[in-house]
């Protein structure tokens, strides 16, 4: 059995995490080391490495997550100004492997990223 992973860790309330939404499906808290004003991670209760590993079955628990980050963005005054990214694999900056989206709001945010 693998080791759990940081965020199953905060899900599980094992470890503290400032929580600011949680429901049946997900949970969202706010990053140790913001990048922007706001900067949440939304990550599904569901242990799903990565994107690319999600499966068909996955796809309304994907579509929950898109659906909630706008009213999480909202909830924390942001309206509808905020960025969502999903890093896929080391390469990419993925550094927890359990999907997660990191909505990101409150300063400028250029085009192209990173």
């Amino acid at each position: 059995m693998a080791e759990p992973t940081l965020f199953e860790k905060i899900l599980a309330g094992d470890i503290p995490g400032d929580l600011v939404y949680e429901d049946a499906h997900c949970a969202a808290f706010r990053d140790i080391n913001p990048a922007a004003p706001l900067h949440v991670l939304l990550v599904p209760r569901k242990v799903i490495p990565k994107l690319s590993d999600a499966g068909d079955d996955d796809v309304d628990l994907l579509g929950h997550l898109m659906r909630v980050a706008p009213r999480i963005a909202e909830a924390e005054g942001y309206g509808d100004a905020f960025r969502l990214v999903v890093n896929n694999g080391a390469e990419a900056g993925q550094s927890v492997f359990h999907l997660h989206l990191h909505i990101i709001a409150g300063r400028p945010l250029k085009w192209p990223p990173g």
